[in-house]
């Protein structure tokens, strides 16, 4: 096949892959936006280090949010409130669990111009995060050979923490064992109300998205992404390899759509 009639097909597509989506140096944006970031379960606002010195070398204002991970309704309103202290224009940008968050914290605000799902959830109404990681994640197992359970003080959730087998095979297998040793020791616990809660109005109707697809994701399987990125009329890149973590493996291939995103601002 030639490479003028791949473009074409790729174009028709509306899949843009990772290698094609590189941003050129030096490139300016006509707009300014504010970048946030928010993270999903068992990971914290570090998971974004690589995406945040990227974009702060290339001039962008970047700001990595606290997700509480306790429900998605409380976690929502968390992200909204701190939006609410930013002026002018946001990309908001979620990974993973942290997709449901933005879908939700970004209805109905204006300031929200762009989003961008990173090997994310993107519900619709009704929906909870669970129900999306698709046929054949790594999550579709037993709990009790996922998860060491905690109890939740003051709710009957449970906190959980991914175990090691799980952490370091199939969400963060393409880091180095000492790196995702390090990142497993480290979790934060996520509730199991914040993968059980409804999802209310999604941001995506109504403000365009972006999607990156890693082709390794174990935990939110692609054909799950590709399926929520359709109907959310999402801009998508798929970058080929990688894991649920790509986000920490492959920072510049995230940062190169994230300014898709802001290149796109008008």
């Amino acid at each position: 096949m030639s490479k003028s009639l791949l473009a074409v097909i790729v174009m028709l597509a509306g899949v843009v892959p990772a290698h094609a989506a590189e941003a050129a140096p030096g490139r300016v944006c006509p707009v300014k936006p504010t970048v946030v970031l928010v993270h999903g379960a068992w990971a914290d606002t570090s998971s974004w280090a690589g995406e945040v010195a990227a974009l702060q070398r290339s001039g962008h204002t970047a700001r990595a949010v606290g997700n509480p991970l306790r429900d998605l309704t409380s976690d929502a309103q968390t992200v909204r409130d701190f939006l609410d202290t930013v002026r002018g224009p946001v990309v908001l940008v979620g990974h993973s669990y942290g997709g449901s968050v933005i879908t939700n914290a970004a209805t109905g605000d204006p300031d929200v111009k762009a989003l961008v799902y990173v090997d994310a959830a993107a519900p619709a109404a009704g929906e909870n995060t669970m129900q999306l990681s698709g046929a054949g994640s790594a999550l579709g197992g037993q709990p009790e050979t996922l998860y060491d359970q905690a109890a939740a003080p003051g709710t009957t959730a449970k906190d959980l923490y991914l175990k090691k087998d799980v952490f370091q095979n199939s969400f963060a297998q393409d880091l180095p064992k000492t790196r995702s040793a390090g990142l497993w020791a480290t979790q934060r616990a996520a509730s199991t109300a914040a993968f059980m809660t409804p999802s209310k109005e999604p941001a995506w109707k109504t403000v365009p998205s972006w999607y990156f697809i890693a082709s390794g994701d174990k935990i939110i399987v692609p054909e799950s992404q590709r399926a929520m990125a359709k109907r959310a009329k999402s801009k998508v890149t798929e970058f080929d390899g990688g894991s649920h973590l790509a986000l920490i493996s492959h920072p510049e291939a995230v940062t190169r759509v994230i300014e898709d995103a802001i290149c796109s601002l008008r």
